[in-house]
C-alpha cells in the first residue's frame, strides 16, 4: 500500500470526518457547518492523531470557492448587479471602514504598529464568500432583493481586498514592516510609485471586466452551445468546469483579480445563455464537495490554545465581527431606505470572516506588519464567527415569523407588502404547475396547446420572463412559500403538478398544498423508490417515476413495432415536437424524465440496471399513491 499520497489522504480524511461530524451536527439540529469546522480542527496540526496536508486542503478549498462563485454568477446578470450598485458600493466601503477602524483600535490597545492595525482591521472587515452564499442559498435568497444586495456587497468587498493585497507590499516599509522586494529598492518607493501601482491595479481590473463583458459574452455562450450540440454530456460537464476554473485562474494570473471574482464574472456571462441552468446543475455535486473542504481547511488553521492564551483580545475581535459589523451594515442598509428584514438579512450575512481574512493575515505576517498573535486571533475569530453565523439566521427566521404574525391584525391602511409582489389569481378550476425546467416546460406547453387553464409557480427570472412572453400566467415566487400557494388559488384549483426534479423538496410543497386543499389532484415526479415513498406519505395521488417511464417508452416502441414512436407515444392533441430539445441542449430520452445532472448512460443508474423481467411485469407503469 502506498504511503506517500498526501492528496488522497487529505481528501479522504477530510471528507469522511466531515461527513461523520456533519451528520452528528445535523442530528443535533444544528448546522452541518459546525461539524465540518470541527472536522478540520480534528485533522489539523494542533490536535493529536492524523494530520492532513494544510497547503493541499487550502488549494482544494479554493476550488470550492471558484465553483460556488461561478454558480452564483449563473443566477446573476449584469442588470442585477447594476441594480444594487447604489447601496452595495457605498455600503460596502463604509462598512469596511467602520470594521477596519474598530480593528485598528483593538490593535492599538494591544500595542501593535499602525501597519499591524490596518491589516488586522481589514481582515475583520471582509466576509467569507462561501459562508455568505451558503446561508443565502439554503434560504433561496440569492435571486431575491436581499440576495442581490448581499452578493453586490460581497463583490465590492472582494474588489477592495484585491486593491489592499496589491497596495500593502508597496507601503509596508512606511507602515513599520518589511518592503515587499527587500533591499534598497524599497527606498525609492514614493507617492508617484504608489499612485502608479494603484492605477495599474485599477486598470487591470477594468480590463478584465471589459474583456469578460465584451468578448466573454460572445465566446463563452458560443462555446457552450457548440459543446451541447455535440451530444456528449461528458464533454458538456468538462466544458463547464474548464470555463469556471480556467477563467478564474486566468483572471488571477493575467489581471491580478481574485479567483472568486473571475469565476463570478464567468458565470454571469454564461447566465445569458439558455444553457445556464444546465451548467449550474452539472457543477452542483462538485461545488458542494469542495465547499465542505473549505470549511475543513478553516478548522485546520485554528490553534485551540489561542482561547486560553488570549481570551480577552479574542472576545473583543469576535465582538467586532459579530456585533460591530452587523450594527454598521444594519444602519447603512436602513439609511438607504430598505426595510428592517432586508437590513437584518444583510447584517447577518456579513457577521463572519473567511478566506480573504486568511490571505491578508498571511501577507501581513510575511511583510512584518502583523505579529503571530494577530494571525492566530484572526483565524480563531474566523472559526468562531462561522460557527455562530447559522444561529444568526435561525434567530432571523424566528424573528421574521413573529413579525409576519404581527402583520395580520394591521388595518387596511397598511396592506401587507406581499400582496403587491404576489397578486392572487382570479383563475379557478385551473392546473397549477410548479417548476418550469426541462420537464415543466414540456408539460406547460402541452397543456397550453390543449387549451387547459394553467398557472405556473417559478422563481427563475429567465423562466418567468419567458412565460410572460408566452402569455401564460406565472407567480414569481418559491412554491415552498405559503403565500405563493395561496396566491395561486390552490383552494379553487383542479390539480397540482409538481415538475421540480427533487422529490423531497416537492414533498414539502405537497404537504402545504394538501393542507390548503385536501381534495386537489396532485401529480408528482420521482427518481427513486425513496422519493416515491416520501411523496406518497405526503399525499401525492399520482407519482411518475422517471426511470420506469423510460423503460415503458422503449418497450412500447419495441413491442408495438412502431417506426415513429414520437407520434404514437404522444397523447392525442399534443404536438410531438414538444419532446424535442429546441434550446440546443443535449438530447437524451424522448420523454426526458432524467433528473438534472444524472447521465442516462451511466451504468450505475437504476434505469440501466433494472431487470427486463421487472419491466415486462409492469414496473414501467406510473406509481399510484
Amino acid at each position: 500500500m502506498p504511503h506517500d499520497t498526501p492528496l488522497i489522504s487529505t481528501i479522504v480524511g477530510a471528507l469522511v470526518l466531515a461527513f461523520i461530524l456533519g451528520a452528528a451536527a445535523q442530528r443535533m439540529r444544528i448546522s452541518p457547518l459546525v461539524g465540518y469546522l470541527l472536522a478540520g480542527v480534528a485533522v489539523g496540526p494542533f490536535t493529536p492523531g492524523f494530520v492532513a496536508d494544510q497547503d493541499l486542503a487550502l488549494q482544494l478549498a479554493e476550488i470550492g470557492v471558484i465553483l460556488l462563485m461561478f454558480g452564483v454568477g449563473l443566477h446573476f446578470s449584469l442588470k442585477d448587479l447594476l441594480s444594487v450598485r447604489a447601496i452595495a458600493i457605498p455600503g460596502a466601503i463604509a462598512q469596511i471602514g467602520v470594521a477596519t477602524l474598530l480593528g485598528m483600535a483593538l490593535a492599538w490597545a494591544m500595542g501593535w504598529s499602525l501597519g499591524g492595525g490596518i491589516v488586522f482591521g481589514l481582515s475583520l472587515s471582509v466576509a467569507s464568500t462561501v459562508v455568505l452564499l451558503r446561508a443565502l442559498q439554503e434560504r433561496r435568497m440569492i435571486e431575491s432583493e436581499k440576495g442581490r444586495i448581499a452578493v453586490g456587497w460581497l463583490i465590492v468587498e472582494d474588489l477592495a481586498m484585491v486593491l489592499a493585497l496589491v497596495l500593502l507590499p508597496a507601503v509596508a516599509e512606511a507602515l513599520g514592516g518589511t518592503a515587499a522586494g527587500g533591499g534598497a529598492a524599497s527606498h525609492f518607493l514614493g507617492e508617484a510609485d504608489l499612485l502608479t501601482t494603484l492605477l495599474v491595479t485599477l486598470g487591470k481590473v477594468a480590463a478584465f471586466v471589459v474583456l469578460m463583458l465584451v468578448v466573454g459574452r460572445k465566446v463563452i455562450p458560443w462555446a457552450m452551445h457548440w459543446v451541447a450540440h455535440t451530444g456528449s454530456r461528458e464533454l458538456f460537464r468538462l466544458a463547464v468546469l474548464a470555463i469556471a476554473l480556467g477563467v478564474a485562474y486566468g483572471s488571477a494570473v493575467l489581471f491580478g483579480v481574485s479567483f472568486a471574482l473571475g469565476a463570478f464574472f464567468a458565470g454571469m456571462v454564461l447566465s445569458e445563455s439558455p444553457l445556464s441552468h444546465r451548467a449550474a446543475e452539472e457543477t452542483l455535486p462538485l461545488r458542494d464537495a469542495f465547499a465542505v473542504l473549505f470549511f475543513v481547511s478553516v478548522g485546520m488553521l485554528v490553534d485551540p490554545n489561542i482561547i486560553i492564551q488570549h481570551p480577552l483580545p479574542l472576545l473583543a475581535a469576535v465582538t467586532i465581527v459579530l456585533v460591530g459589523k452587523s450594527i454598521a451594515a444594519y444602519g447603512l442598509v436602513r439609511m438607504f431606505g430598505h426595510e428592517r428584514m432586508t437590513a437584518l438579512t444583510i447584517s447577518a450575512s456579513l457577521a463572519q470572516i473567511g478566506e480573504f481574512s486568511f490571505i491578508l493575515a498571511a501577507l501581513g505576517l510575511d511583510l512584518g506588519l502583523l505579529p503571530t498573535e494577530g494571525r492566530d486571533l484572526i483565524l480563531a475569530t474566523a472559526i468562531i464567527s462561522i460557527l455562530a453565523n447559522p444561529f444568526f439566521f435561525i434567530a432571523l427566521d424566528r424573528y421574521g415569523k413573529r413579525m409576519a404574525a404581527r402583520v395580520v391584525p394591521v388595518g387596511p391602511t397598511e396592506p401587507p407588502p406581499k400582496a403587491v409582489q404576489l397578486p392572487a389569481t382570479d383563475k379557478s378550476g385551473h392546473t397549477v404547475l410548479v417548476g418550469y425546467g426541462r420537464v415543466g416546460r414540456i408539460v406547460c406547453e402541452g397543456l397550453n396547446a390543449a387549451g387547459v387553464s394553467i398557472l405556473v409557480i417559478e422563481d427563475a427570472k429567465d423562466a418567468v420572463e419567458a412565460l410572460r412572453e408566452l402569455g401564460i400566467e406565472v407567480i414569481d415566487a418559491n412554491a415552498a412559500a405559503q403565500d405563493a400557494l395561496e396566491a395561486a388559488n390552490l383552494k379553487g384549483a383542479r390539480r397540482l403538478i409538481l415538475a421540480i426534479p427533487d422529490g423531497f423538496e416537492a414533498g414539502s410543497v405537497l404537504k402545504k398544498a394538501r393542507a390548503i386543499n385536501p381534495e386537489i389532484e396532485i401529480i408528482a415526479r420521482a427518481h427513486s423508490d425513496a422519493e416515491v415513498d416520501h411523496l406518497r406519505s405526503n399525499g401525492a395521488g399520482f407519482i411518475i417515476m422517471g426511470e420506469r417511464e423510460v423503460a415503458r417508452g422503449m418497450l412500447a416502441h419495441v413491442l408495438t413495432d412502431t417506426p415513429e414512436p414520437s407520434s404514437d407515444l404522444t397523447p392525442d392533441g399534443i404536438d410531438p415536437s414538444l419532446f424535442d430539445r429546441p434550446d440546443g441542449a443535449i438530447v437524451e430520452a424522448q420523454h426526458d424524465p432524467e433528473p438534472e445532472g444524472v447521465d442516462a448512460g451511466d451504468s450505475s443508474h437504476p434505469a440501466t440496471t433494472q431487470p427486463a423481467s421487472e419491466a415486462e411485469a409492469g414496473a414501467p407503469r406510473p406509481v399510484q399513491g
